[in-house]
């Protein structure tokens, strides 16, 4: 049995624009989607997430490289290893009349599942009480559980779920990172696509993230965490002159938006005392900064972004 639950080898998807172009939206990416838990692939909007994500489920045709599922080659063996999966990639269209109970059981019947799979579904995505409501009273965190729920009567060993957040607000965010958190524990491997980092960080074990169709960067979070420099968060009653006194012993230093403290890169804390000590400036406190999945996230694709402007001037290409 592969570890591998996603795979795909120089995959590549192009598209004609309506000028003539060729405009590349995925670009010979290398995926690895390891078996159970929940794994993030992450990009900006337009970087290629959904492509990826459409030719994986035999939506989009791949124009080049290659695809498994299961250690299936698709979409050739896509019947195969479909009952397998469960998607969420579209609003799903429910009965606004009907109640999230109605809606499952109708879908149950129609795919020739257990009755039994609803209650189940229902319980594992939280609405087990509400589920009696009409469809159209659902909150949207709601009606994205519902969808959750909807691909989970199959009982899916891979469930992907494209930007499941979207539009939802804090409570219906926490929802959805709850539901995804006890699939993975579950179980379940959960490819989770999205651009909400913060969120994405509580959940997954593993991350994936691409920039213009490429990959960027694959791997455990902890080890994505780690490397780039290491920095602190230095209160001082004068920021402003803490700034400038760091600044000019060769720190370099950034001011948050809340202009209440400072951001300064060093492993020494006890240089930086020093320094302001020494002029008169004495911390009120100082704390390490671990770096989050937001940092990384915004280095590899800010860099790429550059990389990909400089390279387009290099040729003399234009937009």
């Amino acid at each position: 049995m592969s570890d591998l639950v996603i795979e795909t080898t120089g995959l590549r998807k192009e598209f004609r624009s309506r000028r003539g172009g060729l405009r590349v939206a995925v670009n010979d990416l290398d995926l690895a989607v390891p078996r159970g838990g929940v794994h993030g692939f992450l990009g900006p909007n337009g970087s290629g997430k959904t492509t990826t994500i459409r030719m994986l489920l035999g939506l989009a045709r791949a124009s080049k490289g290659s695809m498994e599922l299961f250690g299936h080659p698709v979409p050739s063996a896509l019947p195969q290893v479909i009952d397998r999966i469960g998607a969420v990639v579209e609003s799903p269209k429910f009965s606004p009349n009907f109640s999230g109970h109605q809606n499952l059981t109708l879908l149950a019947r129609s795919i020739g599942v257990p009755k039994a799979r609803v209650d189940a579904a229902v319980e594992t995505v939280g609405l087990t009480g509400r589920d009696r409501d009409r469809f159209k009273s659902y909150s949207l965190g709601m009606k994205q559980r519902l969808a959750i729920a909807a691909t989970l009567l199959k009982d899916p060993e891979l469930l992907i779920l494209d930007e499941p957040t979207n539009g939802l607000d804090p409570a219906g965010i926490r929802e959805i990172r709850d539901t995804i958190r006890d699939l993975g524990e579950r179980g379940v491997t959960v490819l989770l696509s999205s651009h909400i980092l913060a969120e994405v960080q509580q959940v997954c074990t593993s991350a994936t993230i691409i920039g213009n169709g490429r990959m960027l960067a694959s791997g455990p979070v902890d080890e994505l965490l780690q490397g780039g420099p290491a920095s602190m968060r230095v209160d001082v009653p004068d920021p402003t002159a803490a700034h400038r006194v760091l600044d000019g012993a060769g720190f370099v230093v950034t001011t948050p938006a809340d202009g209440a403290s400072l951001l300064v890169e060093s492993d020494d804390p006890s240089r930086v005392t020093q320094v302001l000590g020494e002029a008169g400036i004495w911390l009120s406190a100082l704390t390490p900064v671990r770096r989050d999945l937001e940092s990384v996230f915004l280095e590899l694709t800010e860099a790429d972004t550059l990389g990909h402007t400089l390279g387009h001037e290099a040729t003399g290409a234009t937009r």
